[in-house]
Formats: C-alpha cells, structure tokens, sequence
C-alpha cells in the first residue's frame, strides 16, 4: 500500500511538471501534439511531451523537476540511458509518419521552487548511442 500511494505521489508531481512546461511550451507557440508517448513493451522509452513548432519542427520534450539544484539537478538526471530512451521513442514515434519530419530534442528542467529553464536542442540523438 505505501509503494502505491508514493507512486500516486509522484505520478501527481510529474503531472505537474509536465503542465508547467506545457503552459511555457504553448507560450512560445507550439502545440502539443501527444503527451507521455510510451513505446510498447518493457524497458521501453517515454516521451513527456512531443510538440510542434510553428514551422512544423516535431519537438520530442523531456520534462525534469528535482526539489533542489543539488547533485547536478534535473539537469543532470537526464543521463546517457534515459536518453538512448527517449531516442528509441522518438524513433518508433516517427516510424508511425508517411514522411520524417524535422526533428529535435529538447527539455524542460524545474530545480526546486525556480522559474522552469527551457533548453532548444538539448541533446541529439547522435549524443544518445
């Protein structure tokens, strides 16, 4: 019961995250295309947010938030595997489309209490492997 309610806990928190970059995603002018794409199977990739710039540029959105910028923060929790993950997604996401569109990775960091940080082309799939 208690692994239940923590993880209730956090899928809030997430939720949550995820709402804030969405509104500072939106504000910039993309749309939201889907949220929380998963890749079948285990050990698969998820995908927080996949938006869409104005000039059609398909942007796959990795939300972090940790409570404090200690260790690194959000930004560093977004290591080499969690990347190859978020890849693999985007890559099943793609091979859904008739033609490859534009592409890039970027995140959404939230370190503690502070204004959320947006960083365009975070990393690049390259990066990733």
């Amino acid at each position: 019961m208690w692994g239940d309610e923590k993880r209730a806990t956090a899928s809030a928190v997430g939720r949550q995250a995820e709402d804030v970059a969405l509104a500072l995603l939106r504000g910039q002018g993309m749309h939201l295309v889907m949220r929380n794409f998963r890749t079948p199977g285990r050990g698969g990739g998820e995908i927080d947010l996949i938006m869409r710039e104005p000039d059609g540029t398909l942007v796959f959105v990795e939300v972090r938030q940790r409570r404090a910028g200690t260790h690194g923060g959000a930004a560093a929790s977004i290591g080499a595997i969690k990347r190859r993950r978020i890849v693999l997604a985007a890559r099943h996401f793609l091979a859904r489309l008739r033609s490859m569109p534009r592409c890039r990775f970027d995140a959404v960091l939230i370190d503690g209490d502070s204004t959320p940080q947006w960083l365009p082309a975070a990393f690049d799939a390259g990066e990733a492997f």
